[in-house]
């Protein structure tokens, strides 16, 4: 279906803004998907705070050559959906995988994070990974003990002797009684 200059420039310049709004591409092939998985899909993935939406090769083709994105060419063949991951890219992965499972007219194709393309594999270990939150609180955590083991350290002598001097002074007051 061609597009009039005028839209094809509307559609460069969407491409362009969500390209620059996220972390991570992931391309998809949906060849023999219908709307209704697609449509699922696409809830999957706001949900994890990302978009999908399914792309003219053409056009994209072009919107990554703009932004020095250089990606293998046969990932911009037959029919292309793309899922920009806005906030977390391993829950947008990991939301797209869980979606097309068990759905043989979904593969994922690769994608592009962090300035490095990424093949299918990668992608399925960006998805693997625990989302966001969950990586805070571990770091949190990893940052957080040995700062923790220090005080006890630290408060251990005084803790010693001050269970000396009770003890002491236990032992003494009977006897003086």
């Amino acid at each position: 279906m061609a597009i009039s200059k005028q839209r094809k420039e509307e559609v460069l310049a969407q491409y362009n803004d969500w390209v620059k709004r996220s972390e991570a591409v992931i391309l998809v092939e949906y060849t023999g998907a219908n709307m209704k998985s697609l449509d699922a899909l696409r809830s999957k993935v706001r949900e994890s705070g990302g978009e999908f939406h399914v792309v003219k090769n053409t056009l994209v083709r072009r919107v990554f050559a703009d932004n020095n994105m250089e990606l293998p060419e046969d990932y911009l063949v037959k029919s292309t959906a793309i899922s920009f991951a806005f906030t977390d890219p391993a829950s947008t992965a990991k939301a797209l995988t869980d979606a097309t499972k068990g759905n043989e007219f979904v593969k994922v194709k690769g994608g592009f994070m962090a300035g490095k393309t990424l093949n299918s594999a990668q992608v399925k270990a960006l998805s693997d990974l625990p989302p966001l939150p969950v990586m805070r609180a571990t770091l949190l955590g990893v940052l957080q003990a040995p700062a923790g083991k220090l005080v006890r350290t630290l408060a251990e002598p005084a803790r010693g002797l001050a269970a000396v001097i009770k003890a002491h002074s236990e032992s003494a007051a009977p006897a003086a009684a």
